[in-house]
C-alpha cells in the first residue's frame, strides 16, 4: 500500500510543474506583468490535496514562474497570494465542484486583485498607479475560474477525483 503522504507529494509535484509551465509559458503580457490561467490549476490542486500540499503548489508554481521568466520582483508577493488562494478551496467531499469551491472563486479574485495591488503599492511607494493592474488581475481570475470549472466539472463527471487520490 502506497503511503498517502508520498502520493500527495507526487500529486503536488505534478501540479507545481503544471502551474509553472502554464503560468510561465501560456500568458499574455500586460503593463504590470502578465495574465495567465495558472491559478485555475492551483484551485484544482486545492480541491484534490490537503491544504499544506495545495499551498505548496500555489507558492512553488508561482515562485518558479516569476523567478524563471524575468519577473522575480513579483515572487515574494506571488508566493503569499497564491498560497493564500489555495486555502479558500477544500478537498473534502467526493466532488471537486462543491458549493464551497464554487463560492471560493469570488474571494480568490479579491485576494489576487487586492494582493497584487497592495504588493505593487508597497513595492513602488505609490497607491494610485497600481490601480491600473486591477482589471488584469480580475481578468486573470475570471479566465482561471473558467479553466477550473471546465476541468472540475469534467473530473466530477468522470468520478476521477477518488481515482486520482487513491481513495485517500
Amino acid at each position: 500500500m502506497q503511503n498517502k503522504h508520498t502520493r500527495f507529494m507526487c500529486i503536488a509535484g505534478v501540479f507545481t510543474a503544471l502551474v509553472f509551465v502554464v503560468t510561465a509559458y501560456l500568458h499574455i503580457p500586460t503593463n504590470n506583468g502578465y495574465i495567465h490561467v495558472g491559478d485555475g490549476l492551483i484551485y484544482l490542486a486545492a480541491c484534490i490535496l490537503p491544504w499544506p500540499y495545495a499551498m505548496a503548489v500555489g507558492a512553488g508554481g508561482a515562485l518558479l514562474a516569476d523567478c524563471l521568466t524575468g519577473f522575480a520582483i513579483w515572487a515574494p508577493g506571488s508566493v503569499v497570494i497564491k498560497a493564500a488562494t489555495a486555502l479558500l478551496f477544500t478537498n473534502k467531499g467526493k466532488k471537486m465542484m462543491s458549493l464551497r469551491n464554487w463560492l471560493a472563486m469570488i474571494p480568490a479574485a479579491v485576494i489576487c486583485a487586492g494582493g497584487y495591488y497592495l504588493y505593487e503599492a508597497l513595492l513602488y511607494g505609490n497607491f494610485v498607479a497600481p490601480l491600473t493592474g486591477i482589471p488584469a488581475s480580475i481578468t486573470q481570475s475570471v479566465t482561471s475560474s473558467i479553466l477550473f470549472v471546465a476541468i472540475g466539472l469534467t473530473v466530477d463527471k468522470l468520478n476521477y477525483k477518488s481515482k486520482l487520490t487513491g481513495g485517500l
